[in-house]
């Protein structure tokens, strides 16, 4: 299994991102923040992801751009959990909403909550962590 993180699979566009958040439904497990969208035209990939950090909880760019790594290498590691449980296209946005720094099990942790609680309302097969 190849744990990769490639450029094809990074939510970038403004316009989908915009869409994201005035269409989009979210699932939150404390620290963690999912926000969804179903996606109507089938892309190259089935899902696009991105990260985001609040400038107004974490002043310092450094600990902006931590926490950033963190969830990308949650998420990385954890992706193939989405892909083999799901049909169709989705575009996903991981928000930290913690006001302390976090660890890598805490985010582990939530980023496994987040997962199945989109498994779940979606509909889709369940999975053993």
């Amino acid at each position: 299994m190849r744990f990769t993180f490639p450029k094809s699979e990074k939510l970038k566009s403004k316009k989908l991102i915009g869409e994201l958040f005035l269409n989009g439904q979210s699932i939150t497990v404390y620290p963690l923040r999912l926000v969804y969208l179903k996606l109507s035209d089938p892309g190259p990939v089935a899902i696009r992801a991105g990260v985001s950090v609040p400038k107004k909880k974490f002043k310092s760019a450094v600990k902006r751009n931590r926490i950033k790594r963190l969830l990308r290498e949650n998420y990385r590691l954890n992706k193939h959990r989405f892909f083999n449980n799901i049909e169709g296209n989705f575009a996903f946005l991981f928000l930290y909403i913690g006001k302390e720094m976090p660890s890598y099990r805490q985010l582990e942790k939530s980023m496994s909550g987040v997962i199945q609680k989109f498994l779940s309302k979606e509909g889709h097969a369940q999975i053993d962590p």
